[in-house]
């Protein structure tokens, strides 16, 4: 990484990125919890009790957003949008080209600086009032680097990402990966890259900044995963956590009958939400402060109906059982999170037509 593009971001990030103001009623959090899962839309899991009943069930207890809205397909650009505010110029589940050792071998070079991203049709974006998300001039850097510049804390917890770290790895087990001295066929693909969004980032490559780097992202397990820091009481501020693909409702072939079929996709998601939201409510990161768990679904199921996804909110603070119908998609989740930590506004979290959630975080 050359300093001067460091120093160009370092800049960047010490200047507002937009003059417009966050609403007001939206609360100061201390915790954040974001469960991204994967592939189905609200018509599949809203309703389906017999599959899904513990997600039915939080939907029920706590808030939901009924028009929350991905931005396209495939898995990648929706992640890199909720993190970032933009895709980037990434319009596919592309690997990473890793410190930028291979940048014409067509892998995502580390995204730094700026640049422009793809355009994002109506049919897609939803929430944006039947107009396409046009293409504009990017800020490249993402919650994380601005979390990391006001000294608050940030992890990607990644279910099945080996002990040794996220540096280099495309894709694991949980033992074995892309690095192994196996072949990568014999690899069952439970950690896939893209849906790890701040990998992609040169800051976060290169971790020259404190706090924003490679070793924020950490698996479920082990002396330093997830369910450690919630033992511990040692959450960050933003937690943003992907089980692996059979847990997430993604299905992968070679993994079982369990993990190919949608049914029982279906029924493990379900049962990996429950098991995370215990264990985050069980935390004292939990009953400190004011916090907030969300659940959400990077996209639907490719399918050309809108890309309407199930959008759930709970708080330790807040009124219950609260059903907004304002349309929402991706950025307005960026643009909430950000509102919550007192953080300006990055790339289309600032557009016009892109709203803070208050409604579904409200005291």
């Amino acid at each position: 990484m050359k300093l001067d593009r460091m120093r160009s971001l370092a800049f960047a990030l010490a200047l507002p990125f937009t003059v417009a103001a966050q609403r007001p009623s939206m609360p100061k959090l201390d915790h954040v919890f974001v469960i991204v899962l994967e592939n189905h839309g609200v018509d599949v899991i809203t309703g389906d009790s017999t599959r899904a009943p513990y997600l039915n069930q939080l939907a029920r207890a706590g808030n939901v957003a009924r028009e929350y809205f991905a931005l396209g397909h495939p898995s990648l650009p929706n992640y890199l949008e909720i993190v970032g505010g933009s895709n980037f110029g990434v319009g596919g589940d592309i690997f990473p080209d890793w410190h930028g050792r291979h940048p014409d071998a067509g892998l995502v070079e580390p995204i730094v600086d700026g640049g422009t991203d793809l355009s994002v049709p109506a049919a897609f974006a939803g929430a944006t009032g039947g107009r396409d998300v046009l293409p504009t001039k990017y800020t490249g850097a993402t919650i994380g680097d601005q979390l990391a510049a006001a000294g608050k804390t940030w992890r990607s917890y990644q279910d099945d990402l080996p002990d040794t770290g996220a540096d280099g790895v495309d894709f694991s087990d949980g033992i074995y990966s892309n690095l192994s001295r196996v072949t990568a066929d014999s690899v069952r693909w439970l950690y896939a890259v893209k849906h790890d969004p701040f990998v992609y980032f040169a800051s976060t490559q290169e971790g020259n900044a404190p706090g924003n780097a490679l070793r924020n992202i950490t698996g479920f397990g082990g002396l330093n995963g997830l369910y450690a820091d919630l033992r511990a009481g040692t959450a960050p501020h933003l937690a943003f956590i992907v089980p692996n693909q059979c847990h997430d409702m993604h299905g992968l072939s070679g993994a079982g009958v369990f993990c190919a079929r949608d049914s029982t996709l279906i029924q493990m998601g379900d049962l990996t939400v429950r098991r995370l939201v215990q264990a985050i409510q069980g935390s004292s990161a939990w009953t400190k402060g004011r916090n907030a768990i969300v659940i959400t679904f990077d996209e639907n199921d490719n399918a050309l109906r809108p890309n309407r996804v199930p959008f759930i909110v709970l708080t330790n603070y807040g009124a219950a059982g609260r059903a907004s119908d304002v349309p929402y998609n991706h950025f307005s989740l960026l643009k909430t999170l950000e509102a919550a930590f007192g953080l300006a506004c990055l790339n289309h979290a600032c557009d016009a037509n892109v709203q803070v959630m208050a409604d579904l975080f409200a005291r």
